[in-house]
């Protein structure tokens, strides 16, 4: 199996952000084992079959599922074997909690360097492998969640096989530059799939 579908991975959280605050997030899911279960690309153009489009209906659906959380979402994708996308959580509720248990105002600082954020864990250990904030709700953990959870169900429902990666891989946007870079890397993403590292004809072993 590629290396890139291989559950045993540690964790991509970063250890000192709590993923409930306001930011811009550059998410991708896989599927299991890579398996191309949303559709093809032809001539540098994805075309969803009856799953990705229930991918690409489920994500256009986060905002008005979780109104609270105060999201928008911005560039995304659906590809053969994994999934794309830019959100945003805004000021809301649960992120003000948040910031006021730390004694915050905001998070412009923090967002441009999140490491400058020194906490530790209620034990007074500083967990190498482990977000300091622990799990939450109304965080981007639930909310890619219940993204995959909602897609899983449709193809049980109308039973499709299908199958998720365990996990999913973020990053948080600090400026416009990169912002544009991940845009433009989303947008390309079907013209550029004979190369894409999710391709699995690319990864293949040699025998």
């Amino acid at each position: 199996m590629s290396k890139l579908f291989n559950d045993n991975r540690k964790t991509t959280r970063l250890q000192n952000w709590d993923y409930r605050w306001k930011g811009l997030y550059f998410v991708t899911v896989n599927t299991k084992f890579g398996e191309n279960y949303f559709g093809e690309i032809s001539n540098g153009k994805m075309y969803l079959n009856d799953i990705g489009r229930e991918v690409e209906k489920q994500w256009l659906l986060t905002p008005s599922i979780r109104p609270d959380m105060n999201l928008y979402l911005d560039e995304f994708k659906v590809m053969p074997n994994h999934f794309h996308g830019i959100i945003g959580i805004g000021r809301n509720e649960f992120n003000l909690r948040s910031l006021s248990f730390l004694g915050l105002r905001d998070l412009s600082l923090l967002v441009k360097d999140p490491t400058s954020l020194r906490m530790v864990q209620s034990d007074g250990i500083n967990s190498p492998n482990q977000n300091i904030f622990g799990p939450q709700r109304k965080n981007l953990g639930s909310i890619m969640r219940g993204f995959k959870s909602s897609v899983t169900s449709w193809c049980r429902i109308n039973s499709h096989l299908f199958g998720w990666h365990s996990r999913y891989h973020d990053v948080l946007i600090n400026n416009d530059l990169s912002l544009n870079k991940i845009r433009k890397y989303i947008q390309n993403n079907p013209k550029n799939w004979e190369r894409d590292r999710f391709n699995k004809k690319q990864n293949r072993n040699p025998k």
